[in-house]
């Protein structure tokens, strides 16, 4: 029994009841990052009874801006807000799902995957690494055989999760990339790179021209058939993206040793740990106007949590570790609705 089927058995039926009489739409809006398993989430909790749940993929910037201005029931995001600021805007933040970023090439007729480390990762970025023949790749790829073609860049258009996570991993590989770029939900690339709208977006770029390198999320690469890097990680070993690589990220953080859901995944230790892992959030009106309102969104999240870790297997994702799971019935108590209509949750 997971724990959050063990928790279900000591929520209030009172609370129950309100989850079931709850039938409003639920609007959500945010990171593309894991907006295919939200909108696969969303599916299913229909299926089984609940409200219609629509999830717009329109970064983390956006999503954040959409909650904090109350325009949607919940956002989506990839950067996580700190403490104070969750406060400052009276949000509840709500780990979902761990992901990873992963760079993709459209190199044809390469005869083996690319090994690329983080440091050569952050100069191709920068524009500083021109060709896919540079001496520097070359060393990195013994025996493929590289084309003489420029490297052309593809970045988010919009402000994202998915750029901030990749450019604070550059940013750790790379003291220049740290001082000249910096990592944020929008980097100041250099030069002129395309520019794109959402991982959708990428990948139609990455496809449109040969000796493209773009970023995206794991399950875009599943899903595209985009032909990923291999990274060299923290143990020195070149590992492709894979759902258990972002397990042995969790398991090498303060994330599975003391249930901190705002502790990195970046760059960890481990034989088969992906570089590049982030947790996905969810942030909702933490003083909302009336429990009528809060319940549609609450109820689709608190169902993810109970169905989550069976209905992420395979999308390219990987469930929140027990020691996190177990610490986030007390995120909805949080939630205090002005009118009083949620006084169940008070004995969760």
């Amino acid at each position: 029994m997971s724990v959050f089927k063990r928790l279900a058995l000591a929520v209030p039926a009172s609370l129950l009841l309100a989850f079931a009489a709850t039938a409003q739409p639920v609007r959500g809006q945010g990171a593309t990052f894991p907006s295919k398993v939200y909108d696969t989430w969303a599916k299913a909790f229909e299926k089984a009874g609940g409200s219609a749940v629509a999830y717009k993929g329109t970064g983390s910037g956006d999503g954040i801006k959409q909650i904090a201005a109350r325009q949607v029931d919940f956002g989506g995001t990839d950067a996580p807000l700190p403490v104070a600021e969750l406060a400052r805007q009276h949000l509840v933040q709500i780990p979902m799902l761990v992901g990873g970023v992963v760079p993709v090439v459209n190199l044809p007729g390469l005869a083996a995957p690319l090994q690329l480390d983080g440091e050569l990762l952050a100069d191709i970025f920068q524009g500083r690494v021109k060709t896919w023949n540079d001496a520097r790749i070359v060393a990195l790829n013994p025996g493929v055989g590289l084309p003489a073609w420029a490297i052309k860049r593809v970045v988010r258009a919009e402000k994202s999760g998915t750029s901030d996570g990749f450019s604070r991993f550059l940013a750790g590989a790379s003291a220049r990339f740290k001082d000249e770029v910096g990592a944020s939900q929008a980097p100041a690339w250099p030069g002129e790179p395309t520019r794109a709208e959402g991982n959708d977006g990428m990948v139609q770029a990455l496809r449109a021209t040969p000796g493209t390198i773009a970023y995206v999320s794991f399950d875009r690469v599943l899903r595209d058939k985009l032909v990923a890097v291999k990274l060299r990680n923290a143990s020195g070993r070149f590992v492709l993206p894979t759902e258990g690589g972002f397990r042995a990220a969790i398991l090498e953080s303060d994330m599975y040793r003391q249930g901190d859901d705002l502790a990195t995944l970046l760059n960890r230790p481990g034989n088969d740990a992906w570089p590049i892992t982030l947790t996905s959030f969810v942030l909702v009106d933490a003083e909302p106007a009336t429990g009528a309102r809060a319940l549609g969104a609450l109820k689709f999240l608190y169902w993810c949590f109970m169905n989550g870790d069976d209905l992420t297997r395979g999308t390219g994702f990987a469930p929140l570790p027990v020691s996190v799971q177990s610490r986030l019935a007390a995120r909805f108590t949080q939630v205090k609705p002005k009118d009083g209509q949620l006084p169940a949750y008070q004995s969760f």
